[in-house]
């Protein structure tokens, strides 16, 4: 297992975030997290990645235990991650942005190392002919492939995708679908991501694990999590929502 996360839960003062959550996840695999708004997701995804340090539980990763280790560190360890709200260094250019992702990402890549992996991956995502473009003129679109890229740049083993679809248009999520499995199919690299673009997470991911309120409502395949009679309640609203999500095309 790549990640492994044992009852893991986070406070802050009487607010209780996160309860209980616990799953393994597999290499090689893409898992979707999802739930309503205030679930508790972010939070999770801050408790692996070093940014909080859970109340209780733990947290692994590639076999060390990694609860509350700081996220410089963990990043060094091969875990990325982009943020619902992108966070773009607004006055470099998006060469230098991917540039600060392989330099501070596990290889430690000096200036020129990190202008090629820079390069690659711009290629990868769609981004070399805006290379010399301030990141700070980018549309939200192009923002979120830059945010991948600096995540993709740090080359990690797991990366954790936080909406990267929110406030892209039907083309960019299908262009942005076809990024994340190419991601996994040519990049070897494990992924979870928290989506709210249902058809699009229910047919990208292997597994789909269920948040609400900080609860582990569910976890189990696209078509269980789909059928399953407390996510349609608490989630998905409808049953015929969900057999059309399985059915659509991510």
């Amino acid at each position: 297992m790549i990640l492994q996360v044992e009852g893991v839960s986070k406070q802050f003062g009487g607010l209780q975030a996160l309860e209980d959550v616990t799953f393994d996840l597999p290499e090689g695999q893409i898992m979707g997290l999802i739930g309503p708004n205030g679930a508790g997701k972010t939070t999770l995804f801050n408790c692996i990645s070093g940014v909080y340090e859970p109340t209780a539980g733990r947290v692994i990763f590639r076999g060390e235990d990694i609860t509350g280790v700081k996220p410089y560190y963990i990043a060094k360890k091969g875990m990325a991650r982009t943020h619902q709200i992108v966070r773009p260094l607004e006055e470099l250019t998006v060469l230098e942005n991917v540039m600060v992702g392989a330099c501070f990402g596990q290889e430690d890549y000096g200036l020129r190392e990190a202008r090629h992996v820079a390069e690659e991956i711009m290629g990868f995502v769609g981004l070399s002919e805006r290379a010399e473009q301030l990141a700070g003129s980018l549309n939200v679109g192009q923002k979120k492939r830059l945010e991948m890229a600096r995540s993709l740049a740090a080359q990690p083993y797991l990366l954790l995708l936080d909406e990267v679809l929110a406030g892209l248009n039907p083309s960019e999520i299908s262009q942005m679908v076809d990024i994340v499995k190419a991601i996994r199919s040519e990049r070897d690299t494990t992924i979870i991501m928290i989506e709210h673009v249902m058809h699009a997470v229910m047919n990208v991911s292997d597994r789909i694990v269920v948040l609400d309120y900080g609860k582990q409502l569910a976890e189990g395949t696209p078509q269980e999590v789909a059928e399953n009679a407390k996510v349609i309640e608490a989630y998905l609203g409808d049953p015929k929502l969900a057999e059309r999500l399985l059915q659509e095309g991510g």
